[in-house]
């Protein structure tokens, strides 16, 4: 699979994912925004001196990129990727939380 295909498969399976749990629910805009945020964090250059060839590496540039469109919508919440499975395709993604409570949108806790 080359780099190009790579990216976009791993932007679709996390953007559908994410969009599984997001509280509200995501419009299909909504959604289409989270894949394009996921696919620019994925082929967009790494800093100098970051290296980007483990499975973590790559499940931590997508989960700052939900972050980063949390925090850009400001009203809605979602998973974080627990693990990516290079072989098989799978994303498990799990909801964060504060003091045992899962985040909400709208507000936070």
């Amino acid at each position: 699979m080359n780099a190009e295909h790579d990216a976009a498969f791993w932007a679709d399976a996390v953007a559908e994912a994410y969009a599984a749990a997001a509280k509200p629910p995501l419009t299909r805009d909504l959604v289409d925004q989270v894949r394009a945020t996921l696919l620019e964090a994925l082929v967009e250059p790494l800093e100098p001196g970051l290296r980007d060839d483990a499975r973590a590496g790559k499940a931590d540039r997508l989960n700052a990129a939900l972050d980063g469109f949390e925090i850009e919508l400001r009203a809605v919440v979602g998973p974080r990727i627990a693990s990516l499975d290079e072989t098989s395709g799978a994303v498990v993604m799990e909801h964060r939380s504060e003091a045992g409570q899962p985040l909400r949108a709208f507000g936070g806790q």
